[in-house]
C-alpha cells in the first residue's frame, strides 16, 4: 500500500509563492503518473496539475497555467507543486494522488488509486 504525505501548505499573501511536496512511501513506488488536486470550501475537488512519472510530461488546468509548476524527483519518490502569483481563489485543501495507468483523463478521480491527506493553502492579505 502506497502512502502519500503532503507538506508545505500555509498562509500566504496574494502574489506570494508556496511549494508543496508529496512524498510516497510503502511498496516500490512506480506510478504511471501523479496528480495534484484541490478542493475549495463549497466546491468540488478539481485537478490542478499532473505529471507522467517516466518522462515528466505535464498537464495543467487552465486556471493555473503559467503560475504553477509540477515536478518530480524519482530518487526521493516525491512530487512537487511550485505555486507562484497566488490568488485568493487558489485557497483550498491541496491533495496529491497517484495513478497506476494511463487512463483516459487527468481530471477523473477514479483513475487514481492512492491519495494523501491534504494540506491547506490559504491566500489572503
Amino acid at each position: 500500500q502506497v502512502q502519500l504525505v503532503e507538506s508545505g501548505g500555509g498562509l500566504v499573501q496574494p502574489e506570494g509563492s508556496l511549494r508543496l511536496s508529496c512524498a510516497a512511501s510503502g511498496r516500490t513506488f512506480s506510478p504511471w503518473g501523479m496528480g495534484w488536486f484541490r478542493q475549495a470550501p463549497g466546491k468540488e475537488r478539481e485537478i490542478v496539475a499532473g505529471i507522467r512519472w517516466s518522462d515528466s510530461s505535464t498537464y495543467y488546468a487552465d486556471s493555473v497555467k503559467g503560475r504553477f509548476t509540477i515536478s518530480r524527483d524519482k530518487s526521493k519518490n516525491t512530487v512537487y507543486l511550485q505555486m507562484n502569483s497566488l490568488k485568493p481563489d487558489d485557497t483550498a485543501v491541496y491533495y496529491c494522488a497517484s495513478r497506476p495507468a494511463v487512463g483516459s483523463n487527468w481530471r477523473w478521480e477514479n483513475e487514481y488509486d492512492s491519495w494523501g491527506q491534504g494540506t491547506q493553502v490559504t491566500v489572503s492579505s
